[in-house]
Parts: C-alpha cells; structure tokens; sequence
C-alpha cells in the first residue's frame, strides 16, 4: 500500500514539479524530444569518468554480468558455476554477497579528489546495474531492502559522492539500467511480449522520478533497453516531463539507450555500442565509453597488467574521440570496500598531468575540416576559434615535421604546446608546411600537440 501511495506522489510530482518554462515544450515524441538541443556543456566537458560498482564488485570474477553468466543464461557459464562450488557453500545465492558489499573504505571526497585530478569534467555512477544492488534509497518501494542503505554499506551511496563531485565543480551523471535480469514483474511483462507493464509501472519509473528529484544528475545514461520498445518504457513521457519540468531540464543530457531500436537513432547523444568508434565523422553528438580494465567494468580480482589499457593507449583513444566530435567516457570499477586500485588511480592522475599541459586542444574543442593525415607520423586534427591542432602520438625520427593540410599565411604561428617559443616553419604549396621541432618533453603519455594561429 504504502509503495503505491508513494507511486502516486512520484507521478503528482512529476506533473507539478515546476511552473511549466516558457518557450518550447518538448511532446512526448522522437521528433520532437529530438529536436532539444544539447546542453553546452556536455561538449565543452569531453571527458569523463564512468564508474561501475555494486555486488559484482564481491565476487569479483569475470565481469559485472557475474550473476547472469552464473545462473541467469543457458547453458551457465561453466568458470563462474566452478568459482561458486570452489569458494562458497551449497545453497549460496547472489543476494548473500550483499554484506559482503561493505564499503568501508569508500571516501567520496578521495574519489572526488581522483577524478578532479585525472582531468575529467564529469563523473558517471552506476546506480542500478541489471538487478544489482541500488546504491542509494527510495522508501516504500522495495520487496527485499535491495539498496545500499538498508543493506551493506548501510549508507546513500549516490548521494556522498553526489555531494563530493560537486564540490569540485564536476558535472554529476547517473546511470540506470530500465531492465532487471530476474524481477518477477519484468519477467512476466516479458512473458507477455511486453503488452503489460506491471515492472514500468511499479517499479521502473517510481525510481527514475525519485532519481531525479533527489539527486539532480545532471546526465541519465540509461541501458539495459534492447529487450523492448521504446512504448514499453515509457520512455518517450519519462523524457518529455525530463526537458519540461524536472528540476534539472535545463542541464539535463541523455544519451540513446531507450527502446529497442533507438541505437544511433534517438536521445540527446549517441552512444551506438559500447567502445563504439565511428569510421567518419559523425553529424550528431556522440559518446565512446571505454574501460581502463578491457576485459570488465566491473572489478576483477583476476585482471593482469597486460589487460589493461595503458596510458599512452588512453590518450590516444581520447584524442581519436574529440577529434571525431565525441566525448570520451573512460570506465574505473572500484573494489568492494570502497578503493579505487592503485593502477586505476595511476592511470588517471597520468590523464591529468597530460591534459594539465594540452588540454587546450581538448576542451571545448570542435572537429577541424580534416580529422586526421599521416604525413611525417600520424596526425590527428582538433580546433578552437581560429586555432588549429595537431596531435601527434609517434615521436619523429628527425627534427623536420610535415603537415600537408592546414593552408598557412604569412602571420600563421606555430607552437608546441607546454613551450612558449615560436617554432620555425616554411610553407608548402599549394597547401602544408614543415616544421622545425625541438627536442620533445619526455612524457609517459607519448603524445604531444602543435597549435597553428593563423591558418586559413
């Protein structure tokens, strides 16, 4: 009863949140939610930090999909059915990890102080992975105490590092699975071909309501879609009261993950596949969402050095991204009790310091006419105002540097940044020009940038 009144509260809420705003008024349509521009400063912001964590992070075997591959597909997945006989007793369940899931070294100001350093302008947490654990509190509308206040950490999760991220001026995001591998009420939706909505009803949207109106993200980046249309969601009335009323409609950014089918196709970014890389340039924002540890987003306890990305690798995916007009968002998953692995922090404190000296090149950055060439190296283009840049990842042999497409003047200028003298350079035609580089800075990123003022 209690969950129900507190169903209708949510929907009442939802409808009178905020005196309708003036101006457009997005329908409950593609076309029209579509048509919502993007809030500044998700393109401004490029990078972030993704961070998977919950139960799966106990176990801490395979990937944060443990359960399903243990006993949610058919056949199961034969490591993870050995890893339970192996180390568990007969009859242990899932949620009897849940304890386990302690959190009792978790600072979020420590992790805050992590991603401010790493360079990101925005932070990511997972709120609900597929049936997980939810990492923060919604009264009344639970059937087990399945949330990190009434078990486990016994402590609102989402809202210690929401208030430690905005400290440090960091643009909050939360991510929510819309499906649950083994929920009755979804189960029997899908039962029914989805033609009923008992788990949207009762379950899914009373959460994503109370997840706004409580926490404020200011990005949702939903998953877990693909089993059902977008009508079965609701997703479309869910995201029109979103850019209408919602105390964050004005900041609010969303990505493409609301139905089946809307892939590269609807919301207010794309992220198409997970490490999704597009071959040109695409027309519409988009987002490449990548994990430090390749093999997993969540922890592993198994991961080897030689699975994980290292930071020259980083870094060029982050340059490939921005250069393509995307955002990137670079995955941590943090251990059980509450640490973020020392190699993980290494990573993205080293971000950090390569960004502290380029991210001129980064930031706020567009797509130049030409993204990229390989003249004397590889060359990846971004630009700023009336700058060019080119990012180069492979250090030359010799001191005589070759573009062959920026088209220079007379007044052009060219610098390597983290060095203030003016480079030497001679042009080409009809186009290009080479440069004369100095000895290269030593950096673990082995990435370095030219700017270009001046080029037509």
């Amino acid at each position: 009863m209690f969950a129900q009144a507190n169903w209708v509260c949510l929907v009442l809420a939802a409808l009178l949140i905020a005196i309708p705003a003036s101006g457009t008024r997005y329908q409950a349509n593609w076309e029209s939610l579509d048509a919502r521009p993007l809030p500044t400063w998700y393109d401004e912001a490029k990078f972030g930090i993704f961070v998977h964590w919950g139960v799966f992070s106990v176990p801490g075997f395979e990937s944060e999909w443990f359960w399903w591959h243990w006993q949610g597909q058919n056949p199961p997945d034969t490591k993870c059915v050995k890893y339970m006989l192996d180390n568990y007793p007969p009859g242990f369940s899932y949620p009897d990890f849940a304890p386990q899931f302690h959190a009792q070294f978790f600072d979020p100001d420590d992790w805050a102080d992590v991603f401010e350093a790493s360079g990101a302008k925005y932070v990511v947490l997972t709120v609900l992975h597929p049936k997980d654990l939810y990492l923060a509190h919604v009264p009344g509308m639970w059937f087990w105490n399945w949330n990190s206040v009434d078990t486990g950490p016994h402590r609102d999760l989402v809202g210690d590092l929401a208030e430690a991220v905005r400290n440090r001026s960091l643009h909050y995001g939360l991510y929510n699975s819309l499906y649950e591998w083994f929920n009755p009420l979804y189960l029997a939706d899908k039962k029914n071909n989805f033609t009923t909505q008992d788990f949207v009803l009762k379950k899914l949207l009373p959460e994503l309501y109370d997840m706004v109106l409580s926490y404020k993200p200011e990005l949702i980046w939903s998953d877990g879609d693909w089993e059902a249309p977008d009508t079965y969601w609701n997703s479309t009335e869910f995201l029109a009261w979103l850019y209408n009323d919602s105390p964050v409609k004005d900041v609010i950014v969303t990505n493409d993950r609301w139905g089946a089918g809307c892939y590269c196709k609807h919301g207010g970014y794309y992220n198409c596949a997970d490490k999704y890389t597009p071959g040109e340039l695409p027309k519409h924002k988009w987002e490449k969402c990548q994990s430090v540890d390749t093999q997993s987003w969540g922890y592993r306890r198994t991961m080897r050095l030689s699975e994980l990305m290292d930071l020259p690798s980083i870094i060029q995916d982050l340059v490939q991204t921005v250069a393509m007009g995307g955002n990137y968002l670079l995955n941590v998953g943090p251990t059980p009790d509450g640490m973020i692995p020392p190699v993980f922090e290494e990573r993205l404190r080293g971000i950090g310091a390569w960004l502290e000296v380029n991210g001129e090149a980064i930031y706020s950055s567009k797509p130049w006419r030409l993204q990229t060439e390989n003249a004397t190296v590889p060359v990846w283009y971004t630009s700023k105002y009336s700058s060019v840049f080119a990012v180069f990842m492979t250090k030359p042999t010799v001191y005589t540097f070759h573009l062959s497409e920026p088209i220079t003047a007379e007044s052009t200028t060219v610098t390597l940044l983290g060095n203030l003298e003016p480079l030497r350079w001679a042009p080409l035609h009809p186009r290009g020009l080479i440069i004369l580089l100095p000895e290269l800075p030593p950096t673990p990123a082995q990435a370095w940038i030219l700017k270009l003022d001046g080029v037509k």
